[in-house]
């Protein structure tokens, strides 16, 4: 997929095009394949018919994620079609979903896929990111369509479907029972297209412009990234402010060994603030979600969405790794572990004081209660609730402290808070 670049006149943008070698004349539009996607991510496609869409859990203006502030108050998790349903996690980006890898085992630990549990592996489509887009389609709690032919005939029946054959050849929109498997699948490509398009995930944040003049300046991507050096020197256009900038030094210090700030992404585009991997950071579980009670909701054979009701525990990648004959023996010792996410966007909201849920049960609602969480975890008089899976809980030791007892001050807590908002797109803009 190319990777497009569009930014505001000025220094900094103009700084910006010219080393990525980016025409700036029509550098925001979308190839027709990313056109196709986008109308297919926008389509309600679902059952009850023009009840939901693939945006309507991944909304722009929220970070392509959840936004319906009520929701994101309480249980974090969106309710489905059928709307009685609901999953069991809160919905994660799709911005930036098409940069992981191929799900696999590296020797040493799991890396890649797509959702919180990496089960979109990627092996089907060669992309996790269209592999995952085709789920909610025939998900029950999700867009709940009763099958791939059903979803095929919606986009036949659609305005686009011109734009579907000039994308994919003359009689590619073919939802035969021979061929509306091979159909079903360039859905899913249309849709991983426009995740990568320059609309969705642009690099347009404060932090790329610090980054990109950063490297103008003959810093190497490590001082950039980690902020190893004056600020005069790293960020000569003072693109961020003080707090910014010492957010960056403490980021770098405590949340970039996951998150990561200082390598490039592939061909020369600022970090993807993720290595990808799959981690147990103590979650405790958000009794407000709704999964609980989906015990006395059944599915159209009869049996219950949720049939452990209170008793259900989320063991993420473990669960998954059961279901794979190749990886079983390993699923214990990741019992309870997640998708490391971007917190590319961690902060966009559609308004001031909109609010967020993160985590994969969305257990938190603000950003200092999520850092304050990762600095005090440990901390007894703090109080927090037990994880939720009490095995494989990181607590890795980072500049000489425990993950979960960082001993940070309040400034310093805010300063990264501070950082963590320089990662909203739309900082640079056509």
């Amino acid at each position: 997929m190319t990777r497009r670049w569009s930014f505001v006149p000025g220094a900094i943008g103009c700084a910006l095009l010219v080393a990525l070698g980016v025409s700036a004349a029509g550098a925001s539009d979308l190839t027709p394949q990313e056109e196709l996607g986008k109308e297919l991510f926008f389509d309600k496609i679902s059952q009850p018919a023009k009840s939901q869409s693939c945006a309507s859990c991944h909304l722009p203006a929220a970070g392509w994620t959840g936004g319906i502030a009520g929701i994101n108050l309480h249980g974090g998790v969106y309710r489905g079609a059928a709307p009685q349903r609901f999953g069991n996690r809160k919905p994660p980006t799709t911005a930036y979903a098409t940069f992981s890898p191929v799900f696999h085992f590296d020797g040493t630990e799991f890396v890649g896929g797509n959702f919180w549990d990496g089960r979109a592996t990627g092996e089907l489509l060669g992309n996790p990111a269209a592999d995952q887009a085709l789920g909610p389609f025939l998900a029950p709690v999700e867009q709940n369509m009763p099958s791939k032919q059903a979803v095929c005939e919606r986009v036949e029946r659609s305005k686009y479907t011109g734009l579907f054959e000039e994308v994919w050849g003359p009689g590619s929109l073919d939802c035969s029972d021979a061929n509306v498997e091979a159909t079903y699948d360039l859905i899913g490509l249309s849709i991983a297209a426009y995740e990568d398009s320059s609309e969705v995930s642009p690099f347009s944040s404060k932090y790329d412009a610090y980054w990109v003049a950063c490297l103008e300046a003959g810093n190497t991507p490590e001082q950039c990234g980690l902020a190893e050096g004056d600020k005069a020197a790293l960020d000569p256009e003072d693109v961020l402010t003080e707090q910014e900038f010492d957010g960056l030094i403490e980021f770098g210090e405590y949340c970039s060994p996951c998150h990561v700030s200082h390598v490039p992404g592939p061909d020369g585009l600022p970090p993807l603030f993720s290595d990808f991997t799959f981690e147990n950071i103590g979650v405790p579980r958000n009794p407000e979600n709704p999964f609980y009670r989906m015990d006395e909701v059944f599915l159209d054979d009869g049996s219950p969405i949720n049939p452990l009701g209170d008793d259900f525990v989320d063991f993420g990648l473990g669960d998954f790794l059961r279901t794979r004959p190749e990886w079983q023996a390993m699923a214990f010792e990741n019992d309870g572990k997640m998708k490391v996410p971007t917190v590319r966007n961690v902060d966009r909201r559609p308004g001031k004081g909109f609010p967020k849920a993160y985590m994969h049960n969305g257990v938190f609602n603000t950003l200092a209660e999520l850092v304050h969480f990762y600095n005090t975890r440990d901390v007894p008089e703090e109080n927090w609730p037990p994880p939720e899976v009490d095995r494989n809980v990181n607590r890795d030791i980072l500049e000489g402290v425990p993950l979960g007892n960082l001993e940070l001050d309040q400034e310093a807590e805010d300063a990264i808070v501070a950082f963590l908002r320089t990662l909203t797109d739309g900082f640079l803009e056509p």
